[in-house]
């Protein structure tokens, strides 16, 4: 007990990639880089949304949150690991560490639960059209929000808590760029073998069960698209879906091979450039994926731009 508290007042020290000092250069500008279009991006879907009253529907209330919930995400991990990239230091306080390990599991398990209820969605929209806005009325989206952060949120409350319950031995270097689950099990200095079950366990829950039913909505999509008569129509169908699918293969894929590995079936260097690949990468891909396919979201990123650089203009003006 006292070699924890030794650990809790000193914090940890995460290596990150300092065994590369070259790489840490060249990756600090890139994740920067990301960092400022993963703002960019979705700060512009989420502000288009909500002032394109054409955008008020439940499919983009969806993407609004998946926007948000990537903000957070990023939030959470890169302004710490740019601190460790750009200096000496790669300290990390206890209370840092730990928040940032509950948040992270937190979002990051709401991310595969929104995902699946984003599928449902557009199951609804396209299988059942004319009952779509009965359906997913905004009283049961905002029902589905809630379910997915509160599931999320117990999911990582057990998850965080029994892993940082485990006596550490004042092991306190951690081979990451932040607190991740995996990580602070490795540095455990008893058998972990029940807890990495029974991360397992619940990474069944949590990741393949959204991503079953996400595979059946897209099945019975299929089937109702090649019943579309017209391309028009079928084509429209697969834009829309076509985003969401994008999203839902490099997040669910990478997230799989992962965390439903036993054991440490990945070489560290390998499972920290997956790790960065997720975390920081993905979230800035998602604007891109959803606004390339989407003629809607486009036109409203058009109306955002115009109307910032006529008041841009009438400020000018007034100046003059």
């Amino acid at each position: 007990m006292g070699q924890n508290n030794h650990t809790s007042l000193h914090g940890f020290i995460l290596l990150g990639f300092s065994d590369h000092p070259k790489l840490e250069m060249v990756l600090s500008g890139v994740v920067t880089l990301f960092y400022f279009v993963t703002w960019v991006g979705n700060t512009a879907i989420i502000l288009a949304s909500l002032l394109d009253s054409h955008l008020h529907t439940p499919m983009y209330f969806f993407l609004r949150n998946l926007s948000f919930l990537d903000l957070c995400f990023t939030t959470s991990i890169i302004p710490q690991m740019l601190v460790n990239l750009w200096g000496p230091d790669k300290t990390i306080s206890y209370v840092g560490c730990v928040t940032q390990l509950y948040v992270y599991m937190w979002l990051g398990s709401t991310e595969c639960l929104l995902l699946a209820v984003m599928s449902y969605d557009r199951f609804t929209a396209i299988c059942k059209p004319l009952h779509y806005l009965v359906i997913m009325n905004p009283h049961l989206c905002l029902k589905m929000i809630i379910t997915v952060w509160s599931i999320s949120l117990a999911n990582s409350v057990l998850l965080c808590t029994l892993t940082l319950n485990l006596p550490r031995c004042g092991n306190n270097l951690l081979d990451h760029f932040l607190c991740e689950l995996p990580a602070m099990v490795k540095i455990a200095c008893i058998d972990t073998t029940t807890v990495e079950m029974s991360v397992f366990a619940l990474g069944i829950v949590i990741v393949l069960t959204p991503l079953g039913l996400i595979l059946i909505s897209y099945g019975y999509i299929a089937k109702a698209v090649l019943r579309i008569k017209s391309k028009e129509g079928q084509q429209k169908a697969i834009n829309t879906c076509g985003s969401h699918l994008t999203v839902v293969s490099i997040f669910y894929g990478t997230i799989i091979y992962m965390y439903l590995q036993p054991g440490n079936s990945a070489s560290k260097d390998q499972g920290k450039f997956l790790t960065l690949f997720y975390t920081i990468i993905t979230p800035s891909l998602n604007p891109l994926v959803y606004t390339l396919r989407n003629k809607d979201m486009k036109n409203a990123l058009r109306k955002l731009v115009t109307v910032d650089r006529e008041s841009t203009k009438s400020k000018r003006g007034q100046k003059s």
